[in-house]
């Protein structure tokens, strides 16, 4: 784990200087992966990173996970509570469709749950442009096989230093960092509604994606779910499907 740390370090200082930026921002939210991401960044560029707390109806618990992390690793912070800039834009996109007779309440979850990381994105680019930092973004293997992610939301960042890690070896990298220790076997959550857990959501353990991701065998039905949602998440990952007019024929030209 200690190569593996020392390789990312040297990487994302790498960034840096690749993208002729200053340093590093990353979204703290009191779990696991953004904690290891703050302690990298740290080690990165000591006197140039920022971790951003970013509550939105968020629990005091992990308000308090996300305050301990900053505190473990002793890095610059700033918090920006947008519970209320949410309530209000959600509110007022509502009362369009419910005005427009075309409001889905099937959909009002996760629709103001992805508003919620959205949020979460555009807040970090705006930091991000005052300091000329980079966004480091904390997706981990398992979940960006999955894209259990928000696209455009906590799936937006410039750089992605654990992409290469399944969870477990996030849980093991952050053990070696000296994350506190609570948020190492922490149950993962997005913040996404009060309540909700990733794996609950997923309808599978990320004990069983590493498995599969490793090769090893799982039960079937996880085994499904896990491949259905790396098929149906295939756009997250991929590049924009752009329109060329050399792949048509045309009668303009």
């Amino acid at each position: 784990m200690k190569k593996h740390v020392e390789a990312i370090v040297e990487w994302l200082q790498q960034q840096v200087k690749k993208a002729g930026t200053k340093g590093l921002l990353v979204g703290v939210s009191g779990g696991l992966d953004s904690a290891v991401v703050a302690h990298l960044i740290k080690r990165a560029a000591p006197d140039a990173s920022l971790g951003v707390l970013l509550p939105i109806q968020t629990q005091t618990s992990d308000m308090k996970d996300a305050q301990n992390v900053i505190k473990s690793c002793d890095i610059d912070n700033i918090t920006v509570d947008l519970t209320q800039t949410h309530a209000d834009m959600y509110e007022s996109i509502t009362k369009q469709l419910e005005g427009k007779n075309q409001f889905n309440v099937d959909n009002d979850q996760l629709a103001g749950a992805n508003l919620r990381a959205r949020l979460r994105m555009s807040t970090l680019y705006a930091l991000a442009a005052n300091y000329n930092y980079l966004v480091v973004g904390t997706d981990n293997a398992s979940e960006w096989y999955t894209g259990y992610f928000t696209k455009y939301g906590d799936g937006g960042a410039d750089i992605l230093p654990l992409v290469d890690f399944t969870k477990q070896e996030v849980r093991e990298m952050a053990a070696y960092l000296g994350v506190p220790e609570n948020l190492v076997n922490k149950e993962p959550s997005a913040d996404l509604w009060e309540g909700q857990t990733d794996e609950n959501e997923m309808g599978t353990t990320y004990d069983k994606i590493d498995a599969y991701l490793n090769g090893e065998e799982i039960p079937d039905k996880d085994k499904e779910i896990i491949e259905q949602m790396h098929i149906s998440t295939a756009h997250k990952r991929e590049p924009l499907p752009q329109f060329r007019r050399s792949n048509h024929s045309s009668s303009l030209y």
